[in-house]
């Protein structure tokens, strides 16, 4: 038997599930574009996604974003992104207004290759990719924008951990006592961050593991 793709349930038919995070966005910059009920497409999408206006105030999340930051955003008070609080992979509080989206909204231009640390409600924590993307219209003014936020938490605990001993290493081979202490305090910062996303990994796996 042939192997077919989840499909995606439009008024106007059915498409695929896009596979990767990249075709996610493409469809959703497309339903946003040319669909009427551009809603049900983006609800449907298994990454998480949302819309903003042009000052940055959120205006439309799909359930996987409800899923990723562990909270219900609220319309007229959230701004510049979904989650609860946002910290840097060295563990550094970061400002929503000075999140990529709030920087993609200012400058008028997309953002990628950032990774940030969503802290949730709970305490838990989730590194993710952005794909902040800003919209406009025909005679090209900022209409708002739409971000992806992709999970790489379990990329990023290895990640942080292997720079938590470079960094180390580094400190060792250093003999100037100011530089190596920095760099211990870095590797003190990547291991605190990584230890975090490990427990999350944990709290995802014990959880999926006591459902009936």
């Amino acid at each position: 038997m042939g192997r077919f793709s989840p499909l995606l349930v439009l008024s106007e038919g059915w498409m695929p599930v896009p596979a990767n995070p990249q075709e996610c966005l493409d469809t959703a910059l497309h339903a946003l574009a040319s669909i009427p009920a551009w809603r049900s497409v983006l609800d449907q999408l298994p990454v998480p996604i949302y819309t903003t206006d042009a000052d940055g105030a959120v205006t439309y999340w799909n359930r996987a974003c409800v899923e990723l930051a562990g909270r219900q955003p609220q319309l007229g008070k959230d701004r510049w992104c979904v989650t609860w609080k946002i910290y840097t992979t060295t563990g550094e509080f970061l400002p929503h207004d000075q999140c990529p989206m709030a920087e993609a909204i200012r400058e008028q231009r997309v953002v990628r290759d950032a990774v940030a640390i969503a802290e949730r409600p709970d305490g838990t924590r989730r590194a993710f990719r952005p794909y902040p993307t800003p919209l406009f219209d025909a005679d090209g003014a900022l209409t708002g924008a739409i971000n992806m936020l992709v999970d790489v938490t379990d990329e990023q605990s290895h990640a942080l951990a292997d720079q938590a001993g470079r960094c180390r290493r580094l400190a060792g081979a250093m003999y100037n006592r100011e530089t190596s202490s920095v760099l211990e305090t870095m590797a003190e910062q990547y291991d605190r961050t990584a230890a975090g996303l490990c427990a999350q990994r944990q709290h995802s796996i014990t959880a999926i593991r006591a459902r009936p």
